[in-house]
């Protein structure tokens, strides 16, 4: 009789636990949608994303851009975004930033093309499986893009017919449209091409970018690319139509934004603004005006970047932020625009693009923006095989051939300094490093902390090489990350004594060279490469690179070698391609062949195919290099 009692009691206390909390729950949504009204449903969302479009080609956003009045119309009844930022200058991460809300270096979406995709964070999901539990009709029309694995729980629909139509009578809808037309592969035209198509905006030599060669075709470039921005203007406009037809104009939020930087030259796929810098137009629906306190037809230029916008259309929705998201939210319930008009610092990543390694950050706080370039010798101009479809880029590479450009133009194909400190109001496209100039070291000093602390908060996996993370961290990438910070920290203090005089660190660097731990000797081979000094031990990296047990190392060692004129750097190199048997890592070596070939120096490879293993050999990525290299893999 007891048992039975005390079983009544504890079945009594689980079953009022289990309402309270449900009812708790129920509480908490009824709590979120009060935020937005008492009677007021859900208001519909639209995001209208072109592709690959920086804010420097409209009107709207920069003096020497297009009408676009399509867009000009969204900002005449909404706000304007003059600070929005991709945080990676390329589609895949970027949209990975979009649709997680987490900084790529921190999760493991850092790299494009991705050779083996992650999970979402442990208790993160992507931002529409949030909306769809809310009651939202969620659909994407139709690139995806994603670095992550994703659940089966995200979209209603995604797909080319994907539209709100189908969803039920009433319910609130969020709706991706992705217009491809301004997209980097647009602007792969012929010099067949060019003498058949009329071009709509006139040719001006005033649109050419001081960073480029003020050549005919560079200006032909801008004009076709504009061409295309107001033709894409044109598809937005009928999207909206579309909308207004159904009566959705007065419930709807309308986000217009790029979904990174532009396409010419050194821009995509590039840290630099061109690559970063996005339009943002919302158009904010009338009766929903209270959520956004800021009149219609305004602008706000506080900073504003990807990693923010799912938290933003949580926040519109009703949407609690989840935690484990990194982005906060810039409109709606509790949030004031003027203290989003405040918000002045962003933070920014470039990794591999396709074949192509890179390892560069970057910080902006106000008109100051900070660059840190952890490879600087693999220079902006290194081959990339789908950049170089554009004519633009293959006559700006024969220029710099030939010797017929000037020092800014150059400076593309020539290493970069590890510090890079420009003032955006004086030199927006980034021509004058101010890094090594007395009266700016205070506010560079600044803003190296401030990268320097981000990286190590995140932490920044990217510390360590990519094919060890695929090894090693991609089952859990943000555990492994917070499991190892103090390694990456410490990888990234080795990484900053390229920043000091070499004297002042060169015991640190010797012993960091023989070290038990291949990731100190891997980041102090690179940062020798920053220094001229005699006093380095060569006998010592000579060892590495004939003997060191990872590859790369290897071949860093060698790389360096050669760049100093000490050893020719072909059979190491080659070697050590030879015995991987990694794809990532492979690729990396290979990036080294194509440095040490095209360089200053010019070192000959003559690879053979058949030497190769099938893991390398059949990688989408090393059949790239491959083929620049003169070899096709089947």
């Amino acid at each position: 009789m007891m048992k039975q009692s005390l079983f009544s009691c504890l079945l009594f206390s689980v079953l009022t636990i289990c309402v309270f909390s449900c009812a708790q729950k129920g509480m908490e949504t009824q709590i979120a949608k009060s935020t937005i009204s008492q009677t007021l449903p859900l208001p519909n969302i639209v995001w209208i994303t072109s592709e690959d479009n920086s804010k420097h080609y409209m009107n709207l956003f920069d003096p020497k851009g297009v009408e676009t009045p399509n867009i000009k119309m969204l900002a005449d009844q909404g706000i304007t975004f003059t600070r929005a930022f991709s945080n990676a200058p390329v589609c895949s991460v970027a949209r990975s930033t979009l649709i997680s809300g987490c900084y790529a270096p921190r999760v493991g979406v850092q790299f494009h093309r991705k050779i083996e995709k992650v999970n979402l964070p442990e208790g993160v999901e992507m931002y529409p499986s949030y909306l769809r539990k809310a009651g939202y009709y969620t659909t994407n029309k139709h690139k995806e893009d994603y670095n992550f694995n994703k659940p089966d729980d995200v979209w209603d629909d995604s797909s080319k017919t994907a539209s709100w139509r189908n969803r039920e009578a009433g319910q609130a809808f969020f709706h991706i449209s992705n217009i491809g037309t301004t997209h980097e592969s647009r602007l792969h035209f012929t010099k067949e091409d060019m003498q058949t198509y009329e071009l709509k905006n006139e040719l001006s030599e005033a649109d050419v970018f001081p960073v480029h060669p003020n050549t005919k075709l560079f200006q032909y470039t801008n004009a076709y690319y504009r061409d295309k921005i107001q033709q894409m203007d044109r598809q937005l406009g009928d999207i909206v139509s579309e909308l207004r037809q159904d009566g959705l104009m007065e419930n709807t939020f309308i986000f217009y934004f790029g979904d990174h930087g532009g396409v010419l030259p050194g821009s995509k796929g590039y840290i630099y603004e061109t690559g970063l810098h996005v339009p943002l137009v919302v158009y904010v629906p009338k009766k929903y005006q209270h959520l956004v306190n800021q009149s219609s037809g305004t602008s706000n230029a506080g900073f504003v970047s990807f990693i923010d916008f799912g938290a933003t259309v949580l926040n519109l929705a009703g949407i609690k932020k989840p935690e484990g998201i990194d982005g906060i939210p810039f409109m709606g319930p509790n949030v004031s625009m003027d203290n989003v008009a405040q918000r002045d610092e962003v933070f920014c990543y470039a990794d591999r693009f396709d074949e192509k390694y890179d390892l560069t950050r970057s910080y902006r706080k106000g008109n100051y923006k900070y660059i840190r370039n952890y490879s600087p010798f693999n220079f902006d101009g290194l081959m990339n095989n789908y950049r170089y479809k554009q004519l633009a880029y293959t006559e700006w590479w024969d220029l710099y051939k030939t010797n017929k450009l000037n020092e800014v133009q150059a400076q593309f194909f020539k290493p970069r300094a590890a510090e890079q400190l420009f003032d955006l109001s004086s030199d927006p496209y980034e021509t004058k490093n101010l890094a090594a100039e007395k009266e700016f070291i205070q506010i560079r000093n600044q803003m190296r902390t401030l990268l320097t602390e981000k990286l190590k908060a995140l932490p920044d996996l990217s510390f360590y090489p990519e094919h060890y993370l695929i090894k090693e961290a991609f089952k859990n990438p943000v555990e492994f990350g917070m499991l190892h910070q103090h390694d990456i920290a410490s990888y990234i203090d080795i990484c900053n004594l390229a920043l000091y005089d070499y004297e002042e660190i060169k015991e640190s660097i010797d012993s960091l060279l023989k070290s038990t731990d291949p990731w100190k000797r891997y980041w102090a081979l690179t940062t020798i490469g920053h220094f001229n000094s005699t006093d380095l031990n060569h006998s010592l990296i000579r060892t590495i690179a004939n003997s060191d047990h990872e590859m790369i190392n290897r071949v860093r060692a060698a790389e360096y070698l050669a760049l100093k004129k000490d050893i020719n750097p072909v059979q190491a190199v080659t070697n050590a391609l030879y015995q991987s048997n990694d794809a990532a890592e492979a690729l990396s070596i290979l990036g080294t062949i194509v440095l040490l070939q095209d360089g200053d120096i010019q070192y000959e490879f003559d690879l053979d195919e058949r030497q190769l293993s099938s893991q390398v050999a059949n990688n989408a990525e090393v059949k790239r290099r491959l083929l620049y290299l003169g070899l096709a893999v089947k």
